[in-house]
């Protein structure tokens, strides 16, 4: 997954937002079970960038349902 930009996300629908957010939630529980069982973290790096995106795409969804 890449990484996405705030204007990005600014510029989606709030549908495609809780899409794209379920998809990025996906990924992340799939990342961090792998690694439970493995006992290593294939790229660190990329778990924390995911949290990071999961977090801003959260933050521009609560703006936009606020706005309404």
């Amino acid at each position: 997954m890449v990484i996405i930009r705030s204007k990005e996300i600014r510029a989606m629908e709030v549908e495609e937002i809780q899409k794209k957010l379920d998809e990025l939630l996906a990924e992340h529980s799939k990342i961090v079970s792998k690694s439970a069982a493995a006992g290593i973290y294939d790229n660190p790096g990329k778990v924390k960038e995911l949290k990071r995106t999961i977090a801003r795409v959260l933050t521009i969804m609560n703006e936009k349902t606020k706005e309404n």
